[in-house]
């Protein structure tokens, strides 16, 4: 399966409509390079450093830009990731989404809010994302902070994903390059799947992002890598093969499950 990941810049972020139409320009662009699947960063509509009214009042479009999303989809035949205020349980919730011609959206909302500026305009996701099958693939979801923690990924890897999708709004500072081209990839490696981290590069209003957006193997090579400046597509083609060698390499998860299985033997 052929990935396309698009590091954005984020000086031309701003509202909504905006997103969209380079959502829209990220599907075309994934298609002519022959990608089944375009990944945009955290907050791709509207744009990361909104303030927090705005990033609110987003939220309750969420429905009608989703629809459109969907349709281009559709019209493009490649399908969607990417980060997005929804409305959810009453709260608004800082989200990724994923659309597949032909499916229903698949949504996941961050359970790991980073910093002031997330907390004032969201609240908590509560529940992992699903597991979808994709293209011979079987997908999950995190968005940003939740990376960082390594039982969200295991979880996934356990609950069967070959490719994890991360849109990414990582801020530039003490730790962003280690978290982009060390952690990322040892996530990755430890559980023997794809990993795709989408960021942002430049600055909006209120921040300056760190760029190294990235595409991890399976044996923790990174198969795609963009520089700390630039917008930038990323094309990588993802092998299921290269999943079966490395886990065959190195079982964690086979150990793991082995282990828990004894531990419950035993108790």
């Amino acid at each position: 399966m052929r990935l396309a990941l698009f590091q954005l810049d984020a000086a031309e972020a701003g509202d909504g409509e905006a997103g969209i139409a380079r959502a829209r320009r990220c599907l075309l662009r994934a298609r002519e390079a022959g990608a089944a699947l375009a990944h945009l960063p955290e907050l791709a509509i509207p744009g990361y450093g909104v303030e927090p009214e705005a990033l609110q009042a987003e939220a309750a479009q969420a429905p009608a830009a989703l629809a459109r999303l969907g349709r281009m989809v559709h019209e493009t035949g490649v399908a969607l990731a990417l980060g997005m205020p929804i409305p959810e349980g009453g709260a608004v919730r800082n989200a990724a989404v994923f659309l597949a011609p032909g499916a229903a959206p698949v949504v996941y909302a961050k359970r790991f809010l980073y910093g002031e500026h997330e907390r004032a305009a969201f609240r908590p996701g509560t529940v992992g994302a699903p597991v979808v099958a994709f293209a011979g693939l079987r997908i999950g979801l995190l968005v940003c902070f939740d990376v960082e923690f390594p039982e969200t990924v295991r979880a996934l890897a356990l609950a069967g994903a070959d490719l994890v999708l991360v849109p990414t709004a990582l801020p530039a500072g003490a730790g962003a390059r280690f978290i982009a081209r060390t952690l990322v990839p040892a996530r990755a490696f430890e559980n023997g799947l794809f990993l795709s981290y989408a960021d942002w590069c430049g600055a909006d209003r209120r921040f300056r992002f760190q760029g190294l957006s990235a595409v991890a193997g399976p044996d923790g090579a990174l198969l795609a890598a963009a520089d700390e400046t630039g917008a930038a597509m990323l094309v990588a083609d993802l092998d299921p093969t290269a999943i079966e060698a490395a886990r065959a390499a190195n079982d964690y998860l086979g150990e793991l499950r082995a282990w828990r299985e004894r531990g419950r033997a035993d108790g």
